[in-house]
């Protein structure tokens, strides 16, 4: 069975990356039989050299989560019905924020950053995101990850060139208070509720969401009643949109797509 021709995905951004780091899966979908949206964040409508240059960034800057939830959220129900999303990082998180107000026919949480009360102590964690945090410096300043960060957060176990590549195409500066939100109540999922199908995956280099964290999230939907599955990719780390097996990951989440069909055929 091929993609369900009206259907729409709708792609979300995580932090730190253009949202050009969805062009690959748009045209794998498309090729499946979906339409496909990826809507830059507010501001951020340009190349990651145009939004590098621009740090630092005020208009980035002042980015809050909530904006950004109700933004996704005009972007869904401005569409004829409702659609598939697919965020990766802080756009799982948003994935998981719509779904909770009923926006969404399905949804892929990919490598999410976990909604308030989810934490770890691994040291990966906390050295990947002490930096973003920005503690003790402004936030009316973005953040912009320097290579060596990088290297660390997203593209750790790929070749330099690799990376170098992926930091020069996609690494743009970021908003500090969004990276805060998320330890927030602007962050907080009533795991119990209903929800439409989702599925989350992780993967097991992942030094910015190491895997152990996507699977207390995905434990935490255990009384919802509700579809939830859960899937671990060898090898993947936090650039997974990007890295050679990125296809291998595409080609898994559209078959659990295809497997909801009866879900959200007529939603």
């Amino acid at each position: 069975m091929k993609g369900i021709p009206t259907r729409t995905i709708v792609f979300i951004t995580g932090a730190f990356v253009s949202s050009s780091c969805w062009d690959n899966w748009k045209i794998y979908y498309e090729q499946n039989g979906y339409k496909t949206i990826a809507p830059s964040w507010p501001h951020k409508d340009a190349s990651a050299e145009v939004l590098r240059n621009s740090h630092p960034n005020e208009k980035i800057a002042s980015m809050r989560l909530s904006v950004l939830v109700d933004y996704y959220a005009s972007v869904v129900k401005a569409l004829p019905e409702k659609p598939i999303l697919i965020g990766h990082s802080i756009g799982g998180l948003i994935v998981q924020l719509l779904l909770q107000q009923g926006l969404g026919a399905l949804g892929v949480a990919i490598h999410s950053v976990p909604p308030q009360g989810i934490f770890t102590f691994k040291l990966s964690f906390l050295k990947a995101g002490w930096g973003p945090l920005g503690f003790f410096t402004s936030a009316k300043k973005t953040f912009l990850m320097s290579f060596e960060q990088w290297q660390y957060a997203f593209t750790n176990g790929m070749e330099c060139d690799e990376q170098k590549d992926a930091y020069y195409k996609f690494a743009i500066p970021e908003s500090k208070l969004i990276v805060r939100d998320t330890i927030t109540k602007a962050a907080r999922v009533n795991f119990e509720n209903p929800h439409a199908p989702l599925l989350l995956t992780s993967g097991s280099a992942d030094n910015t969401i190491p895997a152990s964290l996507n699977y207390a999230n995905y434990k935490k939907y255990g009384h919802s009643n509700s579809v939830t599955d859960y899937k671990e990719f060898e090898g993947r780390n936090h650039f997974v949109l990007g890295q050679s097996t990125w296809e291998i990951d595409a080609e898994y989440i559209l078959k659990w797509i295809e497997k909801q069909s009866k879900y959200y055929e007529g939603k």
